[in-house]
């Protein structure tokens, strides 16, 4: 028995109508990922123009650039008082040192919990979970007593980098990036005779240069803003990195200055710089690697 003519043609208005509904749908998906990177993006376009204003105005203008209202005095003042080179030299030391420690234990911790088989492998890999659920405010109190009573660590890069030099975070990545590695390649070159660390230098850590990119800029982004471990062990102003230099100018010198808050707003400013620096160069890098490339057939 054949269908009326008009229920033959449902399907295809259902067709028809289809990529009207597709496109209504990606444009509410694109109307809201832009919303949202708006709002992400408010509170940088705020410090920027706050750092550029000469007199604070605290109304709805004051998000507008109006022209008679901007100037790079704020930068002087600030970098007047605290010295922006040497505080910004004090965190790049800082943080060159604890991504350094980062990836070296990183890569090697993690390479271990992935490719390697040993006694209480699984109880390594518990501790590092647990270590996760461990807010580092809670170890504040020891690691100041043990660094600075003990070490004698104060006013030390020593004594910064330390607490932060393994991340667990960069150990987990490490180890879900090992695990996607076929052992068929390990266990090739340990036949040809090379040592665990040759397999580590010359296979792995190519294979997984995405996780070493994604480590790096999540590790750098730490360190780069970390403020209460470095106030803590820091009081000579000469070591101070420039998150605990703006608090102290803030408190101390803020009142000195014709505009405190956009001089403060200017220290952010260059304090965020490295870090979108840093990201638009590497941004196009974290794309997934290949990782069965290294297996014939």
């Amino acid at each position: 028995m054949t269908a009326p003519a008009s229920a033959r043609a449902r399907p295809a208005e259902r067709r028809r109508r289809a990529p009207l509904s597709v496109r209504a749908l990606t444009g509410l998906r694109f109307l809201a990922l832009l919303i949202g990177a708006l709002a992400a993006l408010i509170p940088f376009y705020y410090m920027i123009v706050g750092a550029l204003q000469e007199t604070r105005d605290t109304t709805l203008f004051g998000l507008l650039p109006l022209p008679n209202n901007l100037t790079l005095n704020n930068f002087l003042e600030v970098n007047a008082s605290i010295d922006l080179l040497r505080s910004l030299l004090n965190s790049l030391i800082f943080t060159a040192g604890v991504m350094a420690c980062t990836l070296v234990f990183g890569l090697l911790v993690g390479y271990a919990l992935a490719a390697l088989s040993f006694r209480g492998r699984g109880v390594v890999f518990g501790l590092v979970l647990l270590v996760q659920a461990i807010p580092f405010q809670l170890l504040m109190i020891p690691l100041y007593v043990m660094a600075v009573r003990y070490l004698n660590l104060a006013d030390n890069f020593l004594g910064m980098i330390l607490p932060f030099a393994i991340n667990s975070v960069a150990v987990l990545i490490f180890r879900q990036y090992f695990l996607q590695i076929p052992r068929d390649v390990f266990d090739a070159a340990r036949i040809d005779g090379a040592s665990e660390f040759r397999i580590l230098v010359s296979i792995a850590v190519p294979l997984v240069r995405p996780a070493i990119l994604t480590a790096m800029l999540v590790t750098f982004i730490g360190p780069w803003n970390e403020f209460l471990w470095p106030f803590l062990v820091t009081k000579e102003a000469a070591m101070q990195p420039l998150a605990v230099s703006l608090a102290n100018f803030s408190q101390s010198n803020g009142t000195f200055v014709d505009n405190p808050m956009g001089a403060v707003l200017a220290g952010a400013c260059v304090l965020a710089i490295p870090v979108v620096v840093l990201f638009l160069l590497f941004q196009r890098h974290f794309t997934s690697a290949n990782l069965g490339s290294a297996i014939k057939g």
